[in-house]
């Protein structure tokens, strides 16, 4: 996969170009592809033929020819007619974001219902891109007013999928009924203790299961990448002896997440919707922090999650301080309301403060009657 990435542009400020570019060339890095150059276009509104200008589009296609491309990549959602008119054009496969980040989640999960989740939103996803293919087959044979071949293979096609999609759903619903009933067993009391469910949530490749295996010590993979882990993951602690958090790692969140992949991992992301408490975990060395902080507020407002407890967790200080002493001199929590802790999941600094702050968490909650 040797790519030209494609952007276009509005009101973005070249730094905020700089951070969206090397985004997307780690995710093409991450299903093994080559980045070979980029170009962009500033303009108010897409255009509806090519998505970016068809003097662009003309400047894209040599830009292939030259470099010997096999393949663009737009970091936007296309349109299925957006797709099949570029690819028309430039004769090379088109990618836009959706299609990127289905491949690494399809490379990437390991259990049987995330398997579940990300084929429901690539067929989700390839299904509209089947209206319209047929025509240009058809244009080999058929009579005026008849079905061409090249449509009826597509017909063909488009029912398999949806049957497909269909039996899918089921699955996906059983497992639902299946976690509900497990997280009952799991919930139940043990006397009288009680049970806190603590969901860690944030942008892709913050450091979320490294931060999950310093608090439970429970094994994870842990790797610089995005979406490096893709499964939920649930591991228990007690903080008190009559309370027990059950402390749930769940997928990490990106810009521009392609919408079927919000919908398809409803029954993941029911454990962020079911949280009492939310650890937000940032990145404290990535100079955008706050902008991706939104990013993920606006997900977790699509979930109607964003209004549940949360502790911003601001992680990796090892990369901005030598010593944990030196903690308390960062000032990037003051930017935030509501309580931060600053911590080194890596080396273990700040972790004492942030249980601490779930104690204290969770205490309030149990003044309003959890």
């Amino acid at each position: 996969m040797k790519a030209i990435l494609v952007f276009l542009l509005s009101s973005e400020t070249k730094e905020e170009f700089r951070e969206y570019l090397e985004e997307l060339k780690e995710l093409v890095r991450a299903v093994g592809g080559k980045v070979l150059g980029y170009i962009y276009q500033r303009r108010h509104s897409p255009d509806p033929r090519y998505y970016i200008g068809a003097g662009k589009a003309q400047e894209l296609k040599e830009i292939i020819s030259g470099t010997g491309a096999d393949c663009v990549v737009f970091d936007s959602f296309l349109s299925p007619s957006q797709v099949a008119n570029l690819e028309e054009l430039l004769k090379v496969k088109v990618f836009d974001r959706a299609d990127l980040v289905l491949e690494i989640f399809s490379r990437r999960v390991r259990s049987k219902t995330a398997k579940l989740q990300v084929e429901l939103a690539r067929l989700t996803h390839e299904l509209p891109r089947l209206y319209g293919r047929g025509k240009e087959l058809s244009r080999l044979g058929g009579k005026v007013g008849t079905r061409g071949p090249g449509e009826q293979e597509v017909e063909i096609k488009r029912r398999a999928i949806k049957r497909k999609i269909e039996q899918i759903k089921k699955e996906l619903e059983e497992v639902k009924r299946q976690r509900r009933e497990q997280r009952k067993r799991r919930e139940r009391p043990l006397g009288d203790t009680k049970v806190v469910k603590v969901a860690l949530v944030g942008y892709t490749n913050v450091g979320k299961s490294s931060l999950m295996q310093a608090l439970t010590g429970r094994e994870t993979y842990i790797q610089d990448m995005p979406f490096a882990t893709l499964d939920t993951k649930t591991s228990a602690k007690f903080l008190f002896p009559d309370i027990k958090i059950l402390i749930t790692d769940t997928v990490g969140f990106i810009r521009k997440l392609p919408p079927e992949l919000i919908e398809s991992f409803k029954a993941t992301l029911e454990e962020v919707q079911e949280a009492d408490i939310l650890l937000h975990v940032i990145d404290i060395s990535d100079p955008k922090w706050l902008e991706k902080v939104k990013v993920v507020q606006g997900i977790l407002k699509e979930l109607s999650a964003d209004d549940k407890p949360t502790i911003y967790v601001f992680n990796k200080a090892d990369k901005v301080v030598s010593k944990e002493e030196d903690i308390k001199l960062l000032t990037e929590p003051a930017f935030l309301e509501g309580r931060c802790v600053v911590v080194s999941s890596k080396l273990g600094w700040g972790l004492g403060e942030l249980l601490k702050a779930i104690r204290e968490k969770v205490e309030e909650l149990a003044g309003a009657s959890l």
